[in-house]
C-alpha cells in the first residue's frame, strides 16, 4: 500500500489528508485560522499562521495514521485560489497580510482598469470578468498602498502569489503556480498558458514579480523535507478544479458543485474553450505535463456555508449547524422568506459589487425555522442561477449533478437543490473531493496511478436526491427569488 498526502488550504482552515492507493482516506487533521476584517468589505489572512497550521496538520495526520513522513510517496496541494500575498522569496519576509478572494477593497482599481480595456477583450484573453475577486487588482492595491511592497518591487525582492505558490515555496524553495491558479490572476493568456504581456503592462506588473506557471499534473515541483524525509511535491490544483478532478469529472459535459464557504459549479468542456455570454467564467480545469489544457466553465457564489456560519455566530439564531438543519427540516417551506446573501456583492452570473444582502418576504407568520430554511435555500437558488447560465453558454444539458463539500451534509438543502434544478443530485462516498483531487494529481505525477481511467473506478455514489417538486411551484419560487435578487442592487456605490 502506498500513501499520498494532500494539503487542502481553504478559506477558513487548513487540512492535511492522507489517502491510500485505493483513494481511501487513512487520516486527516484540520486547524482553522483567523479571519481578519480591518474594515467593512476587507478580508485578510495571516500567511505565517497558515504556514504554522500547515506544518501542524501534516504532523497531526501522520500521527493519527501511525505513519512516518517517509511513508508518503507524494504530496499534492489544493488551495483557495485568488487570495494573494506578497513575500520575499529569498528571506520569506511577508510584506502584508494575504488579501482574501472575498475582499472588496480593489473595486476602485478594477473601475480604472475597465476604463482602459473592454470587458470582451479581457474575457477573450483570460476567460474572466473585471472583478475585485481576482488577483490582479489585489497586486495593484498592494503596490500602490503598501510602501514596503513598492520598495520591494523596485529592488526585485517580491513575488506576488496565491496560497499554492507560498506553500510550495515554503516546502521546496521553488516559486511556481499551476495553470489553474494562474488562470485566476486576470493576467494569464488562457490559450497560451503564459502571462499576458499586454495585461501585465496595463496593470503595471512585471513578469519577475510573478511565479513560473507549471502544469497541474506530471511535474515534480521540488521536494519537501519533513522529519528527515524528502517527499516529492508534484500535484497542484485550485480548490474548485481539484474538486472537479476528485469527482472524476474527466469527460466533457461532466459537472460538479462544491458547497463550502462559497458555492462553485464547474462543467468540464474538454479541449474546447467556451467563452461565456451569460456572466460565467472560462477557466483551466487542469493540464497534464506535455498535453493541451482541459477547460471548464465556472459559476461562483461568494456566500454559501459562510451564511450558515453568520446565522450561527453573528445572529446567534442557532447553537450549531445541526440545529439549523433540524429547524429547516421542521417546516415544509420557507414561509415566503427569501434571503439573498450579497455580503460581498453578487458573483456569477450577476457580477454586481454594488449589491448587498436582503431578507425579503417577512410576515408575522415567519418564525426561526422558516428563516433557517431560507438560509439553506439561498444556496440552492444561487446554484440554479449558475446552472441555467451554463446550459445557455455550453449547450450542455446536465442529467445529474455531482456534489461535495460540507453543506452536502444538509439533507434539506440537497433535497431542495434537486427540486429547484429538476435533476438528481448525487453525493459520492468520499466527500473530501478537493483534497482527493490534489492527491490524484500527485499520484499521477509519481506513477501510483497511470491515467484517469484508473481513478474513475474509485468514484462511488453514496446518496442521491431526486426532484419531486411540482413544476408550477418550482417556477413560482424561482420567480420570487429573482424578485428578491433585484432588491439587492444599487445599494452600495454602483460599479458600471
Amino acid at each position: 500500500m502506498q500513501y499520498i498526502g494532500a494539503i487542502d488550504q481553504g478559506t477558513t482552515s487548513t487540512r492535511f489528508i492522507i489517502f491510500n492507493s485505493r483513494g481511501e482516506i487513512v487520516s486527516s487533521d484540520q486547524i482553522e485560522h483567523r479571519q481578519i476584517y480591518p474594515q467593512p468589505g476587507w478580508v485578510e489572512h495571516d500567511p505565517q499562521e497558515i504556514w504554522r497550521n500547515t506544518q501542524a496538520v501534516i504532523h497531526g495526520a501522520l500521527a493519527k495514521a501511525g505513519l512516518e513522513a517517509g511513508a508518503l510517496s507524494a504530496i499534492g496541494i489544493t488551495n483557495q485560489r485568488e487570495t494573494t500575498l506578497a513575500f520575499n522569496p529569498e528571506t520569506g519576509k511577508i510584506y502584508h497580510n494575504a488579501i482574501v478572494w472575498q475582499d472588496l477593497r480593489t473595486t476602485p482599481v478594477i473601475a480604472r482598469l475597465k476604463e482602459r480595456l473592454g470587458q470582451d477583450e479581457l474575457a477573450s484573453r483570460t476567460g474572466l470578468r473585471f472583478s475585485p475577486y481576482f488577483s490582479a487588482g489585489k497586486i495593484i492595491w498592494l503596490i500602490e498602498n503598501v510602501p514596503a511592497v513598492r520598495e520591494a518591487v523596485s529592488r526585485g525582492e517580491v513575488v506576488f502569489g496565491t496560497m499554492d505558490c507560498y506553500l510550495v515555496w515554503r516546502l521546496t524553495g521553488q516559486v511556481v503556480t499551476d495553470v489553474t491558479n494562474a488562470s485566476r490572476y486576470m493576467l494569464m493568456d488562457i490559450r497560451s498558458m503564459d502571462w499576458d504581456d499586454d495585461l501585465l503592462g496595463l496593470c503595471g506588473i512585471t513578469r519577475d514579480c510573478l511565479p513560473r506557471i507549471v502544469p497541474s499534473i506530471g511535474e515534480v515541483y521540488g521536494h519537501a523535507e519533513i522529519d528527515g524525509a524528502r517527499i516529492p511535491v508534484c500535484g497542484m490544483l485550485g480548490d474548485q478544479q481539484a474538486a472537479l478532478f476528485g469527482q472524476a469529472c474527466f469527460g466533457a459535459g461532466m459537472a460538479k458543485c462544491t458547497y463550502g464557504t462559497g458555492c462553485f459549479m464547474l462543467v468540464n468542456t474538454g479541449s474546447r474553450l467556451c467563452l461565456s455570454r451569460n456572466g460565467l467564467l472560462s477557466t483551466v480545469a487542469y493540464q497534464k505535463k506535455g498535453e493541451d489544457p482541459v477547460y471548464a466553465i465556472e459559476g461562483s457564489v461568494a456566500i454559501a456555508g459562510s451564511l450558515v456560519q453568520w446565522t450561527r455566530d453573528s445572529l446567534k439564531m442557532v447553537r450549531d449547524v445541526h440545529e439549523l438543519d433540524e429547524l429547516a427540516a421542521s417546516v415544509e417551506d420557507s414561509g415566503g422568506v427569501y434571503i439573498v446573501p450579497a455580503f460581498s456583492g453578487l458573483f456569477a452570473p450577476h457580477w454586481r459589487s454594488d449589491a448587498r444582502g436582503v431578507i425579503a418576504g417577512l410576515t408575522g407568520y415567519a418564525n426561526r425555522a422558516h428563516i433557517c430554511r431560507a438560509v439553506l435555500e439561498a444556496t440552492a437558488f444561487q446554484a440554479n442561477d449558475i446552472f441555467e447560465a451554463m446550459k445557455e453558454d455550453s449547450g450542455i444539458s446536465l442529467s445529474v449533478l455531482k456534489v461535495d463539500g460540507g453543506l452536502t451534509n444538509s439533507a434539506p438543502l440537497m433535497a431542495f437543490q434537486a427540486d429547484i434544478l429538476g435533476i438528481p443530485v448525487i453525493r459520492p462516498k468520499i466527500v473530501e473531493t478537493t483534497a482527493l483531487g490534489a492527491a490524484y494529481a500527485a499520484g499521477l505525477g509519481t506513477g501510483i496511478w497511470q491515467n484517469e481511467e484508473n481513478l474513475a473506478q474509485y468514484w462511488k455514489e453514496q446518496l442521491r436526491w431526486t426532484p419531486g417538486m411540482d413544476e408550477s411551484v418550482r417556477r413560482q419560487k424561482i420567480s420570487f427569488w429573482r424578485k428578491a435578487v433585484s432588491r439587492t442592487l444599487d445599494w452600495a456605490e454602483k460599479e458600471d
